[in-house]
């Protein structure tokens, strides 16, 4: 199996894939859905459908949101697409404006568009440090803003889902996306709070080691190590996650808000999470 395949869900296994929750779970609701083009948004995006909800699919890729948009279309429901950087404030607006537009309001926003690259800490360079950054917590924070000024205008209640990391211990190879996320994490924990007299919920969901292509960026020595790290000694799947964001997001998480679930077979609580290899100084007996 080559690198380029060994990961991810195609359509048709997302599709013969069965959701958790009942069928009709989303119905009558919009959901819009950042980085839906692939991995774990677009898993995101099928479970959404396959709920009832109406999609907007956004990103930065149009011809990979067009894709899903297209493969979700089996489901029956109303989607649109937007392609964005969610880096820019003034785009960010745009996007709810014209899902406004068309759908008359969103119900859920996940927050699902992010990206790093492996690396030592000590040579990350200031344009990477920024990029990652910008788009994980600069990024997540212009949607969850827009969202609510919109919610807040119209009087109307919110559901947020942020799709962060397991920060908890550190994570070595990955320091520019670690202090991205635990920014995501505790503004989320911070305007749940605030938003609380909004009628706005707003949670977190940390994965694992899931496998989507974004796994494809990391060495083989990484990779064959990585299920390691978790007490079931494996990847997690796509639809792990789509699971957990549809509980949260929905009716089923009413009573929760400000909360990080963690989808990662048990990392946060044993193993290592390194996504370079190991020092040898780390090694036991050395």
């Amino acid at each position: 199996m080559s690198r380029s395949d060994r990961f991810d869900r195609t359509d048709d296994e997302l599709a013969a894939t069965q959701p958790a929750l009942r069928d009709g779970y989303f119905n009558g609701k919009v959901i819009l859905i950042s980085g839906a083009g692939s991995g774990i948004g677009r898993a995101l995006a099928h479970w959404a459908a396959r709920l009832g909800a109406e999609v907007v699919l956004c990103g930065r890729n149009a011809a990979k949101l067009t894709d899903a948009a297209a493969a979700i279309g089996r489901y029956g429901v109303r989607t649109m697409v937007h392609a964005l950087t969610i880096r820019d404030p003034n785009a960010v607006t745009q996007l709810f404006e014209a899902a406004w537009g068309q759908f008359g309001r969103v119900d859920v926003l996940i927050n699902n568009a992010g990206g790093q690259f492996p690396s030592p800490a000590i040579d990350i360079n200031p344009k990477g440090w920024q990029a990652v950054v910008d788009t994980n917590l600069n990024g997540t924070w212009y949607m969850m803003q827009a969202a609510a000024q919109r919610w807040h205008r119209a009087g109307l209640p919110g559901s947020i889902v942020n799709i962060v990391a397991v920060i908890g211990r550190g994570m070595p190879g990955i320091a520019h996306t670690c202090a991205a996320r635990a920014g995501v994490i505790y503004l989320a924990k911070t305007v749940a709070i605030e938003w609380a007299p909004l009628n706005i919920r707003v949670n977190c969901v940390a994965p694992g080691i899931i496998a989507t292509n974004g796994m494809n960026a990391y060495s083989t020595e990484a990779l064959e190590a990585m299920p390691q790290t978790n007490l079931m000694k494996r990847f997690g799947d796509v639809e792990d996650i789509a699971n957990a964001v549809c509980l949260l997001a929905g009716d089923g998480g009413r009573f929760v808000t400000g909360e990080v679930l963690h989808v990662d077979g048990g990392n946060h609580i044993w193993g290592d999470q390194w996504t370079i290899p190991k020092p040898d100084y780390f090694n036991v007996g050395k």
